[in-house]
């Protein structure tokens, strides 16, 4: 364990800040080539500049190892009713291959946990995908409990766009729904 602090006492985390918006978007790239989802980024530099700088929708950190940028996180708050408490969801976690082993994505995920109990929050949340077998045993080691009984949906763009329109145009919408 000496030798893993050692080798992290160059290492730096701290709250991305507009001027990182760039930084940021290069790290969400090397994310989905990881991914295999490169097709998918469209998002600009002007986009998280106004998602996370003007409208604070989420927060990024970015970790420096030996001054260089080697890995990024983008988290938001989120709310459980049952708990009647905030949570925290991260959207993405990201260390580069290189980096990698060296317990980076260890002390990124534990400064976002002291942020959240911090800001008291009861839960810590975020998706893996199912092919990626050495973030989930990574996930699992440090003690993340799998929620096997919840899928999760989403709803894109053209699918909200429907959701807006009158009733009578959603396909499958039960009749005896009393909204």
């Amino acid at each position: 364990m000496k030798q893993k602090e050692n080798k992290l006492k160059d290492l730096d985390i701290r709250f991305a800040v507009e001027s990182d918006s760039e930084l940021l978007l290069d790290f969400v790239k090397r994310l989905a080539a990881y991914e295999k989802k490169s097709d998918q980024v469209v998002a600009t530099v002007n986009d998280i500049e106004k998602a996370l700088f003007e409208n604070k929708y989420a927060e990024a950190i970015i970790a420096y190892y030996k001054n260089e940028p080697v890995g990024f996180a983008v988290f938001f708050h989120n709310f459980s009713t049952f708990i009647g408490k905030p949570g925290i969801y991260i959207e993405d976690l990201y260390v580069d291959k290189k980096s990698r082993g060296k317990g980076i994505g260890s002390r990124m995920l534990s400064f976002i946990a002291d942020l959240a109990l911090k800001r008291g929050c009861e839960i810590l949340e975020f998706s893996v995908l199912k092919w990626n077998k050495p973030s989930i045993r990574f996930y699992k080691n440090l003690g993340a409990e799998e929620k096997n009984e919840w899928s999760n949906y989403r709803f894109t763009r053209r699918a909200l766009k429907r959701l807006v329109s009158p009733a009578g145009d959603l396909p499958g919408e039960p009749s005896n729904l009393n909204v």
